[in-house]
C-alpha cells in the first residue's frame, strides 16, 4: 500500500459508492454486470482493467459468468478498502457506461428468483480459539489474510472461492447447542426484506439488540443464522 493509500471508515466506504451502483460487503467493494454472453462478460472485465491501469492487480478481482460479472475492488495490501478503491469504482462504472454497460448491486430486484450481492461467512465458536484455529486452517487449505495472522483471526479461501472462517469467544461450555453457525452479510439497505422473508418462510427472530450490525434468526429447528450489516460496527 503506497504511503498516501489510506483505508476508508465502513460508512465513507459505502457512502463514497452507493450511488454508482456499488456496495460495501466485508471489506470489499462489489458490483454486478449483467451482460448476454461469456464473450462480452471478458469484455467488461476487459473495460473495468484498463480502467484500472497499473492499479489493477493490487485491488481488482473479477468472476465472469455467461449472465454477469461480479466485480470486487479492495486493496490486497491492506485487505480493506482504501481510497484508491473507491476512485476506481468510479473510474469502472464511467468506462462501461461508456460501453453500454451498467454496475449494479441488484440487477433485478423485483425477480424474487434472483438475489442481490451477498457474502457468506462460517462462525465457529470456541473455547480456546488458537487451538481449533489450525484445525480449519489446515482442512480447507486456507490462509491468512495480509496483516492478519494472529492466532485468532479469521481465515480466507486463497481462491476466494469459499466462506471466510472466523472464531467467536466462548465463556463457558455450551452443551446441546450448535457451536458453528452462518453469518449472512447483505447490503444494509435490504436487511429488513432478507429478515422478513426468513421469518415468513418459519422462521424466528431470537435477538435484535446489536442490530443493525447483526440479527440472530433460526429455523424452525433452532438452527442459527447472523444476518449482518456493516453498519452499527463502527462510530460515525
Amino acid at each position: 500500500m503506497t504511503g498516501t493509500e489510506r483505508v476508508l471508515r465502513m460508512r465513507e466506504a459505502s457512502d463514497a459508492v452507493e450511488n454508482i451502483g456499488w456496495r460495501y460487503l466485508l471489506g470489499e467493494l462489489r458490483t454486478i454486470v449483467t451482460v448476454e454472453s461469456l464473450t462480452r462478460g471478458v469484455e467488461a472485465t476487459t473495460i473495468a482493467v484498463a480502467a484500472c491501469g497499473a492499479e489493477a492487480d493490487g485491488h481488482l478481482r473479477s468472476d465472469v459468468r455467461a449472465d454477469h460479472v461480479v466485480l470486487v475492488l479492495q486493496s490486497v495490501e491492506a485487505a480493506g478498502v482504501t481510497d484508491v478503491d473507491a476512485a476506481l469504482a468510479a473510474r469502472i462504472s464511467a468506462a462501461l457506461a461508456d460501453a453500454g454497460f451498467t454496475t449494479d448491486s441488484d440487477p433485478d430486484p423485483a425477480d424474487r428468483d434472483t438475489h442481490s450481492l451477498q457474502l457468506l461467512e462460517i462462525a465457529v465458536d470456541a473455547l480456546d480459539i488458537p487451538a481449533v484455529r489450525p484445525f480449519w486452517k489446515a482442512l480447507f487449505a486456507y490462509v491468512d489474510e495480509p496483516g492478519k495472522d494472529g492466532p485468532t483471526e479469521a481465515l480466507v479461501d486463497p481462491l476466494r472461492q469459499g466462506p471466510a472462517i472466523w472464531f467467536q469467544q466462548m465463556d463457558a461450555p455450551r452443551p446441546q447447542r450448535n457451536r458453528i453457525h452462518f453469518d449472512l452479510c447483505v447490503p444494509h439497505d435490504e436487511a429488513a426484506s432478507r429478515l422478513a422473508a426468513g421469518v415468513a418462510a418459519g422462521g424466528r427472530l431470537l435477538n435484535d439488540t446489536e442490530a443493525p450490525a447483526f440479527w440472530v434468526l433460526a429455523d424452525p429447528e433452532g438452527n442459527e443464522v447472523c444476518v449482518t450489516t456493516w453498519q452499527g460496527r463502527q462510530p460515525d
